[in-house]
């Protein structure tokens, strides 16, 4: 057993970003303390927001996040230690950025129905879901940057490529997860724009900049700088 355990770390060596989620749900939790809804926080609720019913259908998409989110974390790991760096620069960085906003800057949302029209199965999870998760730290929504993130690690796959029957149904999956989050009163649709334009920023630097051209150049100058200086 220990054999096994230690190829498995050895092959996919590349997994030791993952010992960065404990720090983040430490933060997160922290934060969620400190942040409550009886703390003085910026109301992110606007008219559009009125606009949007409650649909408790939605909380189907809502909760496949979390098997979406770590099913594709799990593809990526085992298929490319490229991708993986990405993937998790991607992630936890930008996740990250989101709780340091809320740190700086508490906000949350009083858009939560009161009262159930109807009692049923999902309207009991979103109970359960009300009871648990505070209606605050909401901006950026992460809900909506990971479904975004996953997205884009579905499309960069290259094992993935010629399968566009799957790309099609993450851009599916994450827009009814977006979706939802709104239609269940989790978030402001503010929260939902600030979700995707911090998913927007984040592609720059993790998949439009060339790193190792970056500190080749890097390299070059300081040893350039070295040259002058000994001379």
């Amino acid at each position: 057993m220990l054999t096994k355990v230690k190829n498995f770390f050895i092959k996919y060596s590349h997994c030791w970003t993952l010992l960065y989620f404990p720090i983040y749900m430490l933060w997160f939790t922290w934060l969620e303390r400190k942040v409550t809804p009886d703390s003085d926080y910026t109301n992110l609720h606007i008219y559009v927001d009125d606009l949007i019913p409650f649909c408790e259908w939605f909380v189907i998409p809502y909760i496949l996040w979390f098997l979406y989110i770590a099913g594709v974390m799990a593809f990526v790991l085992f298929t490319s230690r490229k991708e993986f760096y990405e993937a998790s620069a991607y992630m936890f960085i930008g996740m990250s950025m989101c709780l340091l906003i809320c740190t700086l800057w508490p906000n949350g949302q009083d858009l939560r129905v009161e009262g159930f029209d109807k009692d049923n199965i999902l309207t009991s999870i979103m109970g359960f879901i009300y009871s648990t998760d505070t209606n605050t730290n909401v901006f950026p929504s992460i809900h909506v940057y990971n479904s975004v993130g996953a997205a884009i690690l579905i499309f960069k796959s290259h094992i993935l490529k010629k399968y566009n029957w799957i790309k099609i149904s993450a851009v599916v999956l994450s827009t009814l997860i977006i979706m939802s989050t709104v239609f269940l009163k989790q978030h402001s649709i503010v929260d939902v724009f600030g979700g995707l334009i911090w998913a927007a920023i984040m592609y720059i630097p993790v998949y439009c900049v060339n790193w190792s051209k970056v500190r080749e150049v890097i390299k070059n100058k300081s040893m350039s700088k070295k040259k002058v200086t000994t001379n």
